[in-house]
């Protein structure tokens, strides 16, 4: 007789699922341990600002409404307190210090590298603060970041694994979402897939931990996984953008460079700086941070750059510019970031977005607690996953019937004598 086609259709469905609890199993084995690191700093650095505010309160300047100070004045009060330096860039955000980074002339300034970070109140121009950074030396938050992007490996060895390991963790996200489905829903399965049993055993509550958990922060830990790899994959890049605009191709953030032949008669950098300064805030009247380069006077290519912020926290509706340092010119920048928010399309507000989704910034305060949690979450599924594995692999093995101690009992009352002998064999549960 040939199987029916319902028969024909369980073995089917039966041969995927193990191959898709395969596929769960050992992707989970052969990356737990990045994914661990990687959730575990991620959920970390969420709250970085807020932490840092908390155990760094002279960095707290209350908002007055009034202009914060120009380019040019802070340049002066870098220049009076390292006169053998220049400054680099400033970054702002309101309710904080400004942090003004110096640096020497013709080095480039990284964190850890070397340079002088002052902390200076908005506007008074009080130094409150400084940091003097030593090649090699990094701050806690820093730290956590190095593990995040590379696991404290160089660079360019560290930051493809966390990649790919991150792609691999969508994966075995999708796999186990299969594995959860039960075959039927039923008050039992039920509870089993959305309940844990806190009062069972500790295997038992394990596993609870690994499904119902896993299934709640599946979502949004899909959402940072997904968003993450837009920073490290080129390829991921390029097409997601290409899909959420229609089969636009994202446009390089090419470097820029000033005109080096009208160096001759240009307006002073502190001068220029102002003035554009000037024409962005006027642009931007609301905005509640920035970011800016000062020219580098040892590249006649340099350009200055300046962004701003209008939500505090926030970065998706930032809005960029970048100027010739002698014309003072606005020059054409095609990426993305350089579309104002409000103007740009839905593939272009996707990328804009994309860190703010990424910490979970995008809702605010809410959606950093559940970005949060959800980190966490990812960081214990590698721990319980691994320890559901184990637990199975030693599972101590099943004794089989003793048939022989029933027939020896049933020998004696003279029944089932004359049926012949039979072993009754247990199915061992594979681990």
């Amino acid at each position: 007789m040939k199987p029916d086609k319902g028969t024909l259709k369980k073995s089917k469905d039966t041969r995927l699922k193990k191959i898709n609890n395969w596929l769960h199993l050992w992707l989970g084995l052969g990356s737990g341990l990045i994914v661990f690191i990687v959730c575990l700093t991620g959920c970390i650095w969420v709250f970085n600002e807020e932490i840092t505010s908390i155990f760094e309160p002279e960095n707290n300047i209350a908002y007055q409404a009034k202009p914060v100070l120009s380019p040019a004045v802070l340049a002066t009060i870098g220049a009076n307190a390292y006169p053998e330096m220049i400054p680099a860039y400033a970054s702002y955000q309101q309710g904080k210090v400004v942090n003004l980074s110096l640096r020497k002339p013709g080095k480039i300034v990284r964190r850890g590298g070397g340079g002088v970070m002052l902390k200076i109140n908005p506007y008074t121009g009080q130094v409150i603060g400084r940091e003097i950074s030593k090649k090699g030396e990094t701050d806690f938050f820093r730290f956590i970041l190095n593990g995040h992007r590379a696991l404290w490996l160089p660079y360019d060895i560290g930051r493809p694994i966390v990649d790919y390991a991150t792609l691999i963790f969508v994966l075995i996200l999708i796999t186990g979402l299969i594995w959860w489905y039960p075959k039927k829903w039923n008050k039992s399965t039920r509870d089993k897939s959305f309940k844990i049993k806190w009062g069972a055993s500790f295997k038992r509550v394990n596993l609870d931990l690994h499904n119902v958990f896993g299934f709640y922060a599946m979502v949004f830990l899909l959402f940072i996984a997904l968003t993450g790899l837009v920073f490290g994959l080129r390829w991921f890049s390029d097409g997601l953008y290409w899909v959420t605009t229609g089969g636009e191709k994202l446009k390089e953030s090419r470097r820029m460079k000033s005109d080096s032949l009208q160096a001759v008669g240009a307006k002073d950098s502190k001068v220029a700086m102002n003035i554009l300064w000037q024409k962005v805030l006027s642009e931007n009247p609301k905005s509640m941070g920035f970011y800016y380069n000062y020219p580098d006077m040892t590249s006649a290519a340099s350009t200055i750059n300046i962004t701003v912020y209008p939500t505090a926290g926030q970065f998706y509706n930032s809005r960029s510019y970048t100027f010739d340092q002698y014309t003072l010119k606005q020059m054409n920048r095609q990426d993305p970031y350089w579309v104002p928010y409000e103007k740009a399309g839905f593939g272009q507000k996707v990328r804009k977005m994309n860190y703010d989704i990424h910490i979970g910034a995008i809702l605010g305060l809410p959606g950093k607690v559940m970005a949060f949690l959800a980190s966490l979450i990812g960081a214990s599924l590698p721990v319980t996953g691994f320890l559901v594995w184990w637990g199975k692999r030693n599972k101590k093995p099943k004794k089989p019937t003793d048939i022989n101690r029933i027939e020896k009992n049933t020998s004696q009352t003279g029944e089932l004598t004359s049926k012949p002998r039979f072993r009754v064999q247990v199915k061992m549960e594979q681990s």
